[in-house]
């Protein structure tokens, strides 16, 4: 009997198909004001990967015969993935984020939704949807990692990365594509760059502080220039990837090492020779600062400024310096480790 009613009330949450375009059908007008749903006093809610999150939902009056639906908007296809529907007793899960979502259901009128583990793919816009018979209503909130974001080119040179190559480079490097509003702040926050990159929803950026000859001219204000969309297919720039804190420690390993050397030499210690995303997570979450360059996993030499000084590299900001990909055979460098 109690297994006939638990399957009845999981039919009842039967969800139309995962992905859908997250849009209200035209001539439906938006709703005046929330009947059920309290606006969330804070619509932003910050957090680091691997942390636990949640976003708040909370009913001021229970309707009869509801559904609360939450969902995800994904910037890379603007389309809107189903995470977990509930009726108030029962609830059904849905989509990669499955294992990792709960309802916190904290009181009768709570349906927040938690997120253990939080992952660099779960920042961006969730919505709680309350359906009531023909009637519906929501509220928008959105998931903000801390982080950093860095401009990455393979070891062949500049504009070599279609879209599918630069997002697959950054997850190579412990990282994942920017989006828009995480470059926009990182310029807002000094980053400089002036080759064009690759960003999560297939646009092409590069961001200015200083304007100069070689970026666009002297004239153009400070920004973040655009080339708009771009075919992900044929055109070639280079990546704009986002990191965000940690679970782990970077450490480094004085030596004169060949690349092999180093990898092995972390391997010794119990650890992975660094990936760059984990090196800039590192300085930005950990102040690492060194003076000595070190081999990271792509097989470039790379060194954490949090204090600039004359005899580092004497640029007046901190950042993580780079030799670029040397051969190597070379016994110059030693290595950056990653234990996790």
């Amino acid at each position: 009997m109690h297994r006939l009613l638990l399957l009845g009330c999981l039919w009842l949450l039967a969800a139309p198909p995962a992905s859908s375009i997250f849009q209200r059908p035209t001539g439906t007008p938006a709703p005046l004001h929330l009947q059920y749903l309290l606006e969330p006093l804070h619509p932003t809610v910050h957090t680091r990967r691997g942390a636990t999150a949640t976003l708040p939902c909370v009913l001021r009056a229970l309707p009869r015969n509801y559904r609360v639906k939450w969902s995800k908007v994904e910037p890379a296809n603007y389309q809107e993935n189903i995470i977990i529907i509930t009726n108030g007793l029962y609830h059904k899960n849905y989509g990669p984020l499955s294992p990792r979502v709960r309802l916190r259901h904290s009181h009768r009128y709570d349906a927040s939704l938690t997120i253990t583990d939080v992952a660099l793919e779960d920042e961006g816009r969730y919505r709680c949807q309350l359906v009531n018979g023909l009637e519906d209503e929501s509220v928008s909130l959105t998931l903000h990692l801390e982080g950093v974001v860095f401009p990455y080119q393979p070891s062949n040179g500049r504009y070599k990365f279609n879209y599918h190559e630069a997002k697959r480079a950054c997850e190579q490097q412990d990282s994942r594509l920017a989006t828009y509003q995480q470059l926009y702040k990182a310029w807002t926050e000094g980053l400089d760059w002036c080759n064009a990159g690759w960003i999560l929803d297939g646009t092409v950026h590069y961001p200015i502080i200083n304007s100069r000859e070689p970026c666009g001219g002297r004239l153009l204000l400070p920004g973040v220039r655009t080339y708009g969309t771009r075919d992900k297919q044929k055109d070639r720039f280079d990546a704009f990837c986002f990191t965000s804190a940690l679970q782990g420690q970077v450490y480094f390993i004085r030596g004169h090492l060949n690349f092999k050397e180093a990898g092995q030499a972390c391997r010794n210690h119990g650890a992975a020779i660094a990936k760059v995303g984990q090196l800039y997570s590192a300085w930005k979450f950990s102040q690492l600062d060194r003076c000595d360059g070190g081999w990271l996993a792509d097989g470039s030499v790379r060194y954490p400024i949090t204090t600039p000084r004359e005899r580092c590299g004497g640029l007046p900001d901190p950042g993580v310096r780079s030799f670029g990909f040397p051969s190597k055979e070379m016994r110059t460098y030693g290595t950056y480790c990653f234990a996790g």
